[in-house]
């Protein structure tokens, strides 16, 4: 356990072990493996083509899975500096050469297309190009408890469009977040451990090491800068009676469970 004292010998300070960006590989390793299962399920051949649309933050994590055993891959996102997540820890390892691009021609030269595009991604009528051995989509909606958020989310409509004989629901949720989105459920997963912890008796306050990180991503477009920021401790709390941060962290995190549906 990672303690140190406080502003007197009575009060410390315990800090996570578990970083930023362990949340995130968790959250992210969780909706991978549920795809990779069922890609196996439908017995695709290692040579087929799969193009997974969307890199943030499920897409390079699906990828980085897949990469351990399929041989043609394609990411494909309309910003061409995420290509850089793929050199990074985020998602794990990648094992196998992967593709990326930014021509969204290419969307259509998959065997299996996976769409993880959510709000505002993959339309209808893109959608409807597809004829393909197996469409996979991510839902953007987590626990159905946003009426607007379920009258925006149009995965059903593109589904329904996609020819393919194999389609499946990427369907994450569990911790009472709107989306399924890994920053939403990160987000998640700290503010209800911060509620938690601040309800133990002995503590006096408590933070997570989190910024709006998305503006570095996608306004200063600086991977690198993310990944850094989050390299860090994820919780600090300052009590009297110390306790592990990192056996209640797991817990939260395995409440999280991905359906293909």
């Amino acid at each position: 356990m990672n303690v140190d004292t406080g502003i007197t010998s009575e009060v410390f300070t315990i800090k996570s072990e578990t970083k930023l960006i362990d949340i995130f590989n968790d959250i992210i390793s969780i909706k991978a493996d549920a795809v990779f299962d069922y890609i196996e399920s439908l017995n695709i051949d290692i040579k087929s083509k799969i193009v997974v649309i969307g890199t943030y933050f499920t897409g390079v994590g699906i990828v980085k899975r897949l990469s351990e055993k399929y041989e043609s891959i394609t990411l494909i996102d309309i910003y061409p500096h995420l290509e850089d997540m793929l050199h990074t820890s985020l998602g794990g390892e990648l094992k196998n050469k992967v593709s990326f691009s930014s021509d969204l021609d290419l969307i259509y030269s998959g065997d299996v297309v996976i769409d993880t595009t959510g709000f505002g991604g993959i339309n209808v009528e893109q959608s409807s190009k597809f004829d393909v051995e197996a469409f996979i989509i991510e839902d953007p909606v987590a626990e159905d408890n946003d009426r607007l958020l379920a009258e925006k989310n149009n995965i059903h409509e593109r589904l329904d469009a996609a020819k393919s004989q194999n389609k499946a629901i990427i369907k994450t949720k569990g911790i009472n977040t709107k989306t399924s989105g890994t920053m939403t459920l990160t987000i998640g997963v700290l503010t209800n451990l911060l509620n938690e912890f601040q309800k133990r008796e002995g503590v006096l306050y408590c933070a997570c090491e989190m910024g709006f990180l998305e503006e570095v991503i996608f306004k200063e477009k600086d991977v690198a800068k993310f990944i850094e920021l989050a390299d860090v401790n994820a919780f600090k709390v300052s009590t009297i009676d110390p306790f592990s941060l990192d056996d209640m962290i797991k817990e939260e995190i395995s409440k999280i469970n991905t359906e293909m549906i």
